[in-house]
Order: C-alpha cells, then structure tokens, then sequence
C-alpha cells in the first residue's frame, strides 16, 4: 500500500557532500513524519533526523550541524543532505514514514529498501 524507494547512495569522499532521497508512492490518508534512520556493521539502526508534515524537524545529536532533512509535500519526498560526510557516516540508510492509510485507521510504520553509504577517508 505504501512503498518507499530511496536513491543517491553510494560510495563519497571524506569532506564531501552526500544527498539522499526518498519518495513515497501508494495510497492513503496522510503521510504525517518522514525521516531517516541508518544502521552501520554491527550496530543498531539508529535515528538521523525526521522532520513533519509541517516542517518541523529533529536530528540525532551526532549529526547535528552537519545534516539537514527536507521535505516536499508536493512530490510526497524527503531528503537528507550531510554536509563533510565522515568515515563514521559509513551505514545503509532507511527512510520511514508515518502514514494513516484511511481516516480513523492507526497511523503504521512504512520503511524503504535502504540504500549504502560508504565514505571514504
């Protein structure tokens, strides 16, 4: 019903710049928050940032000041953009929605494929 496809990833230079984005397609209600999770080797899958329908957002404090998420409601997209991409950023990355798929219904989690990043030093 809901399917989240993510796209931009791949292999980045240290100090560079990074992009992804992901966009929402199927059917429903409203699509309330949209985000970014990512999960290194080893690790869990942790928060980047989110951001909501009304523009608000939040980020993990390890990215704060180097990421910034945006989103446009128009073409049902969200971005994460990092700014000096570091080794430690290395992780596939998962973009989630929240969505209520009819009125009433309890809004549910959807998540993408993900998609690697892997920075280079």
């Amino acid at each position: 019903q809901v399917r989240l496809v993510e796209s931009g990833g791949g292999l980045v230079q240290a100090g560079g710049s990074l992009r992804l984005s992901c966009v929402a397609s199927g059917s429903w209600f409203s699509i309330n928050t949209m985000g970014w999770y990512r999960q290194a080797p080893g690790k869990e899958r942790e928060l980047v940032g989110a951001i909501t329908s009304g523009g608000s957002t939040n980020y993990a404090d390890s990215v704060k000041g180097r990421c910034t998420i945006s989103r446009d409601n128009a073409k049902n997209t969200v971005y994460l953009e990092v700014n000096s991409p570091k080794p430690e950023d290395t992780a596939v990355y998962y973009c989630n929605t929240v969505v209520q798929l009819r009125p009433g219904y309890s809004r549910q989690n959807y998540w993408g494929q993900g998609t690697q990043v892997t920075v280079s030093s």
